[in-house]
C-alpha cells in the first residue's frame, strides 16, 4: 500500500463514487469488490486496520458445525462455499486444518455428530479436486509450510479414526487413551494478514486507503456529499467527498447514521458479544490437528495448532463494554481453561499462557433478551433513506459475500452494469520458502513463516535484511518476525505504533506475550527504533512510544502471566 502520507494527501484532493468506513475485513471487502468493478474508492480507518474484531477471531475460515444444531444450514452452506473459495483464492493465507472429534472413556464416537458431519460434507460440494493425508494437513497446520493447497487438497469426507489416529493428530490426549473419532476438515488463516492483503489487492485496482481518520459526520446533498474526518494523529478536521458512503464498521456500525432519520429500522442494533481467547505452548498443549472440546451446556471450544503455539476459545457471552478496548476477562479465561483441563487431563492455569485477547462480534440485535450464542451470525444490509449503505454482522468466513451484498446495492441504485470480479481475484501471490532469496542471519524457520504471512512479498522483507545485518535478527528470539518487518509495516501498510507491529504486522503480542511484553523487555524499545528511523522519530519521541506501547497492551488485555 502507498504511505499514509499519500493517501491522505488523496483522500482531501479528490472526490471519489464510494467512500467505506471500516478498516476490519469486511470493509476491505468493499473497498476490493467496489474498485474492481470501476469505481473509485476511498476507505478510512479510525485506527489501525483490522484493529478491532478482525484480528482477534478464531482464525477459523469454516462452516461453522455448531450452526448445524441450529439449523442454520443457510449459513453453513454459504461459509463451506466461500471456504472452498479461500483456499483457491489464497492457498498461502488459508491452509487445510484437520479437525477431531475425539472419544473418550471407552465410548464409541457420538452418532448424531457423525449426521452432522456427513451435512457438513455433503453441503461442502462442489470439492476441490485432490486429496491430502491427515499428516500431511497436520504438518501444514503446525508449521505452514505447505503453500500448494489450491492443487492439493479438497475437504475430504470425513471418516472414523481409530484411537492411535486420534492420539497421533492429539498428543495431549495421550493420558486420556482415546477410543477413537471423527476426523473431519476446516481451514485457518491469519486474520489481520487477510484483511492486509485483501487491502493490498483494492489498492492495486485504485483504491486509496487510509488509517486513523476518524468519521465525525455524514455530510449532506450536492458536493459536500461523503463524510467529515478528524486526522486522529493531529486533529485536523477535513471532507472526504464521495457520492455514496458504505458503512463496513462492524460493532460500531450503529453509530454511524445521518442526522435525519427516518426509521430506526434503517440502522442496525448491535448486540455485542465477547470471545476471548488464550494462546498456549505447544510443549504445554501439543497438537497437530485441531480438537472440538465439550465446555458443558452443550457448548464446545476449539483448541488448535496456530504460528507455532495451541489457540484455544472462544468464548460467547453478551457484552456491555467498552468495546474500544476489550480485555480478556478472568472468567472467561478460567472458562476456558477449566474446559481444557477437564478434556485432556492436564492441570494448566494463568502461568502456561504465552498470549489472551477478547474480541466483540457484532451480532444483530432483534429487541428480544436471547444470549449472544443464540443469536443469528448473518450478515444484513441496511439502507436510510438519505443513502448510507451500512453492512454488518457475518463472520470472518463470508467477508466477501457481505462485500457483494454491500457493493451489489450500490450497482442497483446506481443502474450499472457491473457484475461482482471477487470470486475471482488472487489475494496476493503465493511463494515457495525454499525460492525466497537467503540473507545471512535470517533463521532457517523464518523462511516458511515469511512466506506463509506475505507470499510473493517476503522477498521485500528480506531485502530490508540484506541491506542491514541487525534487520535480519529475530525480534523475540525463538520467534519466525523478523526486524525487517518493522520497516517494511511502516512503508508499505501504514503501521503508525509498536503495537500495530508486534500485534497486527507480526503476532508476537499473542503468540510472546510475558517476552514482548515484560518491564524489563528490550522488544518495545528495539521496534520503536527501527519504527522510528522511517517515521523519524527523535529520541524523545521514541522513548514516548515505548511508553505508549506499555498503556496500549495493557488496554488490549495481551500482558498476560
Amino acid at each position: 500500500m502507498i504511505t499514509r502520507e499519500r493517501a491522505i494527501e488523496a483522500v482531501q484532493s479528490e472526490r471519489f463514487d464510494v467512500v467505506v468506513i471500516g478498516g476490519g475485513i469486511t470493509g476491505a471487502g468493499v473497498a476490493l469488490d467496489a474498485a474492481s468493478r470501476g469505481y473509485s474508492v476511498a476507505l478510512v480507518e479510525k485506527a489501525d486496520f483490522a484493529s478491532g474484531t478482525s484480528s482477534r477471531s478464531s482464525k477459523l475460515v469454516h462452516g461453522g458445525l455448531r450452526y448445524l444444531q441450529s439449523f442454520d444450514l443457510g449459513l453453513v452452506r454459504e461459509a463451506l462455499l466461500e471456504r472452498q473459495l479461500m483456499v483457491k483464492l489464497a492457498p498461502h493465507l488459508v491452509r487445510p486444518l484437520p479437525m477431531v472429534v475425539a472419544a473418550l472413556d471407552g465410548a464409541r464416537p457420538d452418532r448424531l455428530t457423525g449426521i452432522g458431519l456427513n451435512m457438513y460434507d455433503v453441503m461442502a460440494t462442489p470439492a476441490l479436486r485432490g486429496r491430502r493425508s491427515a499428516r500431511r494437513a497436520a504438518r501444514a497446520a503446525r508449521d505452514g509450510s505447505d503453500t500448494d493447497a489450491e492443487s492439493d487438497w479438497s475437504p475430504a469426507r470425513h471418516r472414523t479414526i481409530t484411537g492411535a489416529e486420534v492420539t497421533e493428530l492429539l498428543p495431549a490426549l495421550a493420558n486420556r487413551e482415546p477410543t477413537g473419532g471423527y476426523l473431519f476438515y476446516d481451514c485457518q488463516t491469519d486474520d489481520a494478514r487477510l484483511v492486509l492483503t485483501v487491502l493490498g489487492e483494492a489498492e492495486r485496482f485504485g483504491a486509496v486507503c487510509a488509517t486513523r481518520l476518524e468519521v465525525c459526520e455524514l455530510l449532506g446533498t450536492g458536493e459536500e456529499r461523503g463524510v467529515m474526518v478528524r486526522n486522529v494523529e493531529n486533529g485536523e478536521e477535513f471532507p472526504v467527498r464521495a457520492d455514496n458512503v458504505i458503512n463496513a464498521t462492524g460493532v460500531w456500525a450503529d453509530r454511524i447514521r445521518p442526522e435525519e432519520l427516518h426509521s430506526e429500522a434503517e440502522v442496525p442494533t448491535i448486540a455485542p458479544s465477547r470471545g476471548t481467547h488464550v494462546t498456549i505452548a505447544p510443549a504445554d498443549l501439543p497438537l497437530d490437528a485441531g480438537a472440538i472440546v465439550p465446555a458443558g451446556e452443550g457448548r464446545s471450544i476449539f483448541a488448535l495448532p496456530w504460528l507455532g503455539r495451541t489457540l484455544v476459545g472462544t468464548t460467547d457471552n453478551n457484552y456491555d463494554g467498552d468495546i474500544d478496548h476489550v480485555h480478556p476477562s478472568a472468567e472467561d479465561i478460567e472458562y476456558l481453561l477449566h474446559a481444557v483441563n477437564g478434556f485432556f487431563g492436564t492441570a494448566l492455569d494463568t502461568r502456561n499462557l504465552v498470549g489472551a485477547y477478547a474480541g466483540v462480534r457484532p451480532l444483530i440485535s432483534s429487541g428480544d433478551n436471547r444470549k449472544s450464542v443464540d443469536i443469528s451470525r448473518k450478515a444484513e444490509l441496511y439502507e436510510t433513506s438519505s443513502g448510507l449503505i451500512t453492512i454488518t454482522g457475518g463472520k470472518l468466513t463470508t467477508w466477501r459475500r457481505m462485500a457483494k451484498l454491500a457493493v451489489d446495492r450500490l450497482v442497483e441504485r446506481d443502474g450499472r452494469e457491473a457484475p461482482c470480479r471477487t470470486h475471482e481475484i488472487p489475494l496476493g501471490q503465493p511463494a515457495d520458502p525454499a525460492s525466497l532469496r537467503r540473507v545471512d542471519g535470517v533463521p532457517g524457520h523464518s523462511y516458511n513463516a515469511l512466506a506463509g504471512r506475505y507470499g510473493h512479498a517476503a522477498d521485500a522483507v528480506l531485502a530490508l535484511a540484506a541491506e542491514d545485518p541487525v534487520l535480519a535478527r529475530p525480534i523475540v528470539e525463538g520467534q519466525p518476525d523478523l526486524l525487517a518487518e518493522v520497516p517494511f509495516a511502516a512503508r508499505r501498510e501504514q503501521a503508525r505504533t509498536v503495537l500495530d507491529v508486534l500485534w497486527r504486522r507480526t503476532r508476537l503480542g499473542i503468540l510472546a506475550g510475558p517476552a514482548v511484553c515484560a518491564r524489563e523487555s528490550p522488544v518495545p524499545r528495539q521496534v520503536a527504533e527501527a519504527l522510528g528511523r522511517e517515521l523519524g522519530w527523535d529520541a524523545e519521541r521514541i522513548g514516548a512510544e515505548v511508553e505508549r506501547f506499555g498503556a496500549d497492551a495493557a488496554g488490549e488485555g495481551i500482558s498476560v502471566g
